[in-house]
């Protein structure tokens, strides 16, 4: 059966982000995941998850300035020792709470910089992350976004994602496979699962149009979710959506899970 953990940056957002924990618990969640635990206090979060019974599943690495569109600064060539000091304090972050996954976002490569050197930066970025993360004992994951949502975004599918994790050769270094973001660029999403499952270290979901809870859009969730069952996937599926109505009214579709 499928473990679903809540995502604190998509769910329970009518409230303060560190009341979020709680509601998830109350809503039955075991587990959590959320984008960044940067801007608060490392006691007050730490005490927050031990009282709550939460695991903390994932997180992302330092992604630069989310609020002015950023999203990641790995194949940005003028900015390695910026993201290699993010991976220190990622890793800071996840032994306080406890967490062994870290996600790397790839980010916009500036208009300025050649392909070439935007890839060949990433791979290096993505050595050094995989390489100081697997001392701690941290899986190191990268996820493609889709480009109608993230215009321009570096690595937009499963292929590309796969090609670079070969490219850095380290096996603490796995794809992160967001349903929606799968659906959006490429879909056949059941047979791609099944082919890469040993490079998957992570899962997680929303429905196509909307990125709303399942059920509110094309994607078969009830067959792709026993798929993951039928194959053998054991680890976490995020709950990375946007509730279509208050956070404890989505959850209707989970029931049959539980």
């Amino acid at each position: 059966m499928p473990r679903f953990a809540a995502n604190l940056s998509f769910l329970f957002t009518e409230r303060p982000f560190l009341e979020r924990f709680a509601a998830a618990r109350a809503a039955g969640f075991a587990a959590v995941e959320f984008h960044f635990p940067y801007e608060h206090d490392r006691a007050a979060l730490a005490e927050v998850v031990l009282t709550s019974g939460l695991e903390v599943v994932l997180f992302n690495l330092p992604a630069g300035d989310w609020a002015a569109g950023e999203r990641g600064i790995a194949c940005h060539p003028k900015r390695i020792a910026e993201f290699q000091d993010g991976v220190g304090q990622a890793i800071d972050y996840a032994r306080l709470l406890s967490c062994t996954r870290l996600n790397c976002l790839a980010g916009i490569a500036p208009a300025d910089i050649a392909h070439d050197k935007a890839r060949e930066t990433l791979v290096e970025n993505l050595r050094f992350a995989a390489a100081v993360c697997k001392r701690a004992g941290i899986e190191l994951l990268l996820e493609p976004l889709n480009t109608r949502d993230t215009p321009g975004f570096f690595v937009a599918t499963t292929r590309a994602g796969l090609a670079l994790i070969d490219a850095v050769g380290n096996d603490k270094l796995r794809l992160q496979y967001d349903i929606y973001h799968a659906q959006v660029m490429e879909g056949d999403l059941a047979r791609t699962l099944q082919e890469h499952l040993p490079q998957v270290g992570h899962i997680q979901l929303a429905d196509n149009p909307g990125r709303h809870e399942p059920g509110t859009g094309e994607i078969n969730f009830p067959f792709l979710l026993q798929h993951l069952d039928r194959i053998g996937y054991t680890g976490w599926v995020g709950c990375e959506y946007k509730p279509s109505g208050r956070s404890e009214e989505s959850f209707g579709w989970l029931e049959r899970w539980r």
